[in-house]
C-alpha cells in the first residue's frame, strides 16, 4: 500500500488527461444517480411491471402514436398521444392517487410524461425503462388493435 501511495503522484503527473477523464466520468455518474434519486418517479423493468399488472395496481398510459399502439401494446393500457397528454385533464386528474405507469416505444416520451405528472402533483408515478422495445426484448406478449 505504501508503494502505491508513493507512486500515485508520479502516475498522475504522467497521465493528466487520463486522470481528468476519469474524474469527469465519475462526477457524471454521481450526477446521474443524484438526479435519478430526486426526479420523483421510478423506472420499472418489464418484469416488475408484469408483477404490478398481475396485482391489478397500475394505470398504464401508453404514449405511442395510434398506429404504433395498434401494432402492439401492453394489455389493458390506455393510449394517449404525447400531443394530447395533459396531466391537468379531468380524466387523468381523477387518477392522482393511483399508481400510474407511463410507457412509449423507447422510454423517452414516457419519461417526459412522468416528469409532467410529478410536477402536476401525482405522487405514485413510474415509467417502463426502455419502453415497448424493452418489453419486446423480454419476450412479453403484446395486444394488437385498438384495445
Amino acid at each position: 500500500m505504501q508503494e502505491l501511495l508513493t507512486r500515485l503522484p508520479h502516475f498522475i503527473a504522467n497521465h493528466v488527461l487520463l486522470v481528468l477523464a476519469f474524474i469527469v466520468i465519475v462526477l457524471a455518474l454521481i450526477g446521474l444517480e443524484v438526479s435519478r434519486k430526486f426526479r420523483g418517479f421510478r423506472e420499472l423493468t418489464p418484469g416488475a411491471l408484469v408483477q404490478m399488472i398481475n396485482r391489478g395496481e397500475p394505470l398504464v398510459v401508453d404514449l405511442s402514436a395510434i398506429a404504433d399502439f395498434e401494432k402492439g401494446h401492453i394489455t389493458g393500457s390506455k393510449n394517449v398521444t404525447p400531443s394530447q397528454f395533459d396531466p391537468e385533464n379531468k380524466d387523468i386528474a381523477k387518477a392522482k392517487e393511483l399508481q400510474i405507469v407511463t410507457v412509449c416505444k423507447t422510454g423517452v416520451e414516457s419519461g417526459k410524461a412522468a416528469k409532467r405528472l410529478v410536477k402536476a402533483g401525482f405522487s405514485n408515478v413510474a415509467t417502463l425503462a426502455g419502453g415497448i422495445n424493452a418489453w419486446k426484448q423480454a419476450e412479453l406478449p403484446l395486444a394488437k388493435g385498438k384495445r
